[in-house]
């Protein structure tokens, strides 16, 4: 069995930063991660991926992006800044672990794994809220002749090219990934099901997520109101394009639905070009055909599903229930925050970006957790 006084699982973004964070505060820890190397999802994302939010407030504690590095880095650039962050901080996780089931055990935290158990006073759950891929499952799926993929599989257009390909989905994955298939020479077709909101990335060479730290002091439909000029003025009207403008703003979708709008980067100005078709949401397949729900057929070489993912993994099944839920929370709403001496980081979905997010939580709970050791309440160990 190895000790420690605080265990994170999970050295993605909000691993790294809670473990900075932790050693900042002088507190002792251990990094777990099932993959082969930190920051995965980012590795293993399709090769054209940006950040959609600004460098400025994508940085994790004590670092920043170098000058040298533009407003929105690409995916390689996220990669090289976070192996820096792990170098500089002299974070070592021990890769290839997977946490296979966490519990409570007296005062302790006892995780779980194929060949150790990891005994902490503290759990500092760092998984994220996409781990994993939800299951493709469209009816008449199985006749399809071509491919049907998952995002997560999706790598670069030039594999499609000529080809007509159906992305499955709204989200900032999907529309990118429209993008880069026309750019390689595919022709694209977006399936949306459900209404949507759309802003842009940049309104009049300003970020929008700077503007929405703004507008974050202010309940979020009021505003949207606020916005809603602004936006209709810069969008145009989208519902002209196929697409079903949702009942509420995107400020309120995010605190509703815990849901990100479009960061639109073009898609909306390829849709409009006719560069991109619009398609409305799945009934079902037959062979190479692909029946809309409006009635509409299509025939298709490949499905991309950008459908998403869920947070959820078996070290979490023995959590008693609300605290998945309540992960979801800002920490200062959170009713279990560290009871128990658990924590979360990563799981919550914000106006202001996610790596901010994480940037601000892993802070906070290094400093709850500081707390808790300078009080004695529960004993040290160290690794």
């Amino acid at each position: 069995m190895i000790q420690t006084e605080t265990l994170i699982i999970g050295a993605s973004m909000a691993g790294l930063a809670s473990a900075a964070c932790l050693q900042k505060q002088g507190i002792k820890y251990i990094v777990i991660e099932k993959e082969k190397e930190s920051v995965a999802p980012w590795r293993n994302h399709y090769h054209r991926l940006h950040l959609h939010t600004n460098k400025r407030i994508s940085a994790l504690p004590f670092k920043k992006y170098g000058p040298d590095i533009p407003r929105y880095p690409s995916r390689a650039e996220v990669i090289n800044y976070a192996d820096a962050y792990q170098k500089e901080f002299n974070i070592e996780p021990i890769f290839n672990t997977e946490a296979t089931s966490v519990k409570r055990v007296g005062d302790n935290w006892l995780t779980q794994t194929a060949t150790e158990i990891f005994q902490s006073k503290y759990l500092v759950m760092a998984t994220g809220a996409f781990g994993h891929p939800r299951p493709l499952n469209f009816k008449g799926m199985e006749t399809f002749t071509g491919t049907v993929v998952h995002s997560y599989a999706y790598k670069t257009g030039s594999d499609y090219r000529g080809k007509k390909v159906l992305v499955v989905g709204f989200g900032n994955s999907a529309c990118e990934i429209a993008i880069d298939l026309y750019e390689q020479g595919a022709m694209p077709s977006l399936s949306v099901r459900s209404p949507v909101n759309v802003i842009p990335r940049d309104i009049m060479g300003i970020p929008v997520l700077e503007i929405s730290l703004l507008l974050s002091h202010l309940p979020p439909r009021i505003a949207d109101a606020v916005s809603a000029p602004l936006l209709a003025l810069v969008l145009g009207d989208i519902t002209k394009l196929g697409l079903k403008k949702m009942s509420y703003g995107p400020l309120e979708q995010i605190a509703r639905d815990a849901k990100i709008p479009l960061l639109d980067i073009g898609t909306i100005g390829h849709i409009r070009k006719g560069h991109i078709q619009v398609y409305s949401g799945i009934d079902y397949i037959v062979g190479n055909t692909v029946c809309f729900s409006d009635g509409q057929q299509q025939v298709f070489d490949a499905v991309i599903a950008a459908i998403g993912y869920s947070m959820q993994s078996s070290a979490m099944a023995n959590f008693e229930p609300g605290r998945i839920a309540d992960a979801r929370l800002p920490l200062d709403k959170q009713k279990y925050f560290g009871k128990d001496g658990l924590y979360f980081c990563g799981y919550r979905i914000a106006a202001t970006g996610q790596i901010r997010t994480i940037s601000r939580d892993a802070q906070k709970i290094a400093a709850g957790i500081a707390v808790k050791v300078a009080a004695g309440t529960i004993n040290s160990h160290h690794n």
